[in-house]
């Protein structure tokens, strides 16, 4: 296995877009969904990337990129049509040890970004190490299918569930085999098919009085029980 798979946590960290084109879009729309504070360099840019400027949410600069605009730069992502100046980003991203992906350049990264199902708090990335790109996309299509929004609403119900046991000091042993009962008689069912009431049901035999949706909701910070999340 070349690469090593991780969770990179981007919150608040300056990230560099190198591209302001389709491309470029892409990835500065995940960056921005994890957190990241995005600046995009690029003499031309989308219309979307102008708005989102526009508004805040990136520093755009039309201009051509230099060296020095990876100073205090957590991860760069070079997007740009220009081959050399990919492979200059690439260059002075390994002189500063900083991350660096290049686009349709593998042999030009540190790391390589896969494709991406969403509900949520799920996420499961298909890599193919860069063998075929096309193939990963397939693979994708296929677990969207598999994997719709009702696994975004068990994540919440089962994250709040859980950080409300903790508060209580039960054994995470034992919260184990709470879980694995609660999924055993059908919760991710109930959820697809919208049995709210099923749900309460299972909840107060399995975990005991309290636990139903509408307690649960008043301990989440971000209630989202039976509440779809945008994928």
């Amino acid at each position: 296995m070349r690469y090593y798979p991780v969770n990179l946590d981007v919150r608040n960290k300056s990230c560099l877009v190198v591209g302001g084109g389709d491309v470029g879009e892409r990835k500065v729309k995940t960056l921005l969904e994890c957190g990241a504070k995005v600046t995009v360099i690029s003499p031309e840019a989308t219309e979307r990337l102008k708005s989102l400027a526009s508004k805040g949410l990136v520093d755009l600069k039309l201009r051509h990129y230099e060296p020095s605009d990876l100073d205090g730069i957590f991860l760069v992502i070079g997007a740009t049509d220009n081959e050399e100046t990919n492979l200059r980003i690439s260059q002075d991203a390994a002189d500063r040890r900083i991350l660096c992906n290049i686009a349709d350049c593998p042999e030009a990264c540190t790391f390589v970004l896969p494709a991406i199902v969403r509900q949520g708090a799920l996420v499961i990335a298909i890599s193919t190490s860069n063998k075929s790109p096309a193939l990963a996309k397939r693979i994708r299509q296929t677990l969207e299918k598999e994997f719709g929004p009702e696994y975004a609403t068990l994540l919440n119900l089962i994250g709040t569930i859980r950080q409300r046991l903790l508060a209580e000091a039960k054994s995470p042993e034992a919260h184990k085999l709470l879980f694995e009962r609660l999924f055993d008689e059908g919760l991710l069912e109930m959820i697809r098919e919208d049995r709210a009431q099923d749900v309460d049901t299972l909840l107060k035999n399995v975990l005991g009085k309290g636990y139903t949706r509408q307690e649960l909701m008043k301990t989440e910070s971000n209630p989202a029980i039976f509440r779809e999340d945008e994928p």
